[in-house]
């Protein structure tokens, strides 16, 4: 039977994404894959991140904020020193023979945000106070507040449900873990793969859980981007 999967943020780590791939048996084909945005900025290989993308036939990809800082210099030619130093500079240079025009509808047909099975998945998180479908990107692209409110409660030991949905997957926000956690109905799954960390990637049925080596020694010599996002 086909499978549903979901991975954290990518940034550049294209030899990340290649374990993750290979260590669930995920299938191309068949299955679907649920990517939580941020597939560059940090290590060299974002075009090769998209190109790996692209061949998968049942994709779902979130717009994450670091694909916005994309989306605005391949479209506009902006490219904001903020971009370039949390590791923008690392996708320009992926890019030196040219950005393939595929690359850049792939970014512009990233959803906001996916729903199935009464599941969210979302790069940064939502207003709890407000209808989603009045949310604005900035929101649920950058704003921290319900995962900070999960974590809260994570280290406290507390469980707590914060939203209408059953489970929530969030990427964005690195935890100090090397595979993600659960927190009520949120799932943390941003596992640091931009700097120090590994990526992360789970079988949304049965959780299981697949991560790549610590992504630094996949690039040996090379420093991913900035903690500081």
């Amino acid at each position: 039977m086909p499978q549903t999967y979901v991975i954290g943020d990518i940034h550049g780590a294209y030899k990340a994404l290649q374990q993750c791939l290979e260590r669930s048996h995920f299938d191309r084909t068949t299955d679907h894959l649920i990517c939580l945005g941020d597939v560059c900025d940090g290590w060299p290989d974002t075009r090769l991140c998209i190109d790996a993308l692209l061949k998968i036939n049942n994709l779902t990809y979130i717009l994450g904020n670091h694909d916005m800082w994309l989306l605005d210099w391949m479209t506009k030619g902006i490219a904001e020193s903020i971009w370039l130093s949390q590791g923008g500079s690392a996708t320009v240079s992926s890019y030196s023979k040219g950005v393939p025009p595929t690359h850049v509808e792939f970014l512009k047909k990233a959803l906001p945000y996916f729903i199935v099975d009464n599941k969210l998945f979302v790069h940064a998180g939502i207003d709890l106070h407000r209808p989603l479908d009045t949310q604005d990107i900035m929101t649920l692209a950058w704003d921290r507040t319900l995962v900070q409110k999960a974590w809260n409660y994570y280290v406290n030991g507390a469980t707590r449900k914060l939203t209408n949905f059953d489970e929530v997957y969030i990427g964005h926000t690195p935890i100090p873990f090397r595979h993600p956690i659960q927190s009520g109905e949120i799932w943390m799954m941003d596992t640091g793969a931009g700097w120090a960390g590994v990526l992360s990637m789970m079988n949304v049925g049965s959780k299981e859980i697949f991560t790549s080596d610590a992504v630094p020694s996949l690039y040996p010599g090379i420093e991913g981007r900035m903690k500081n996002k």
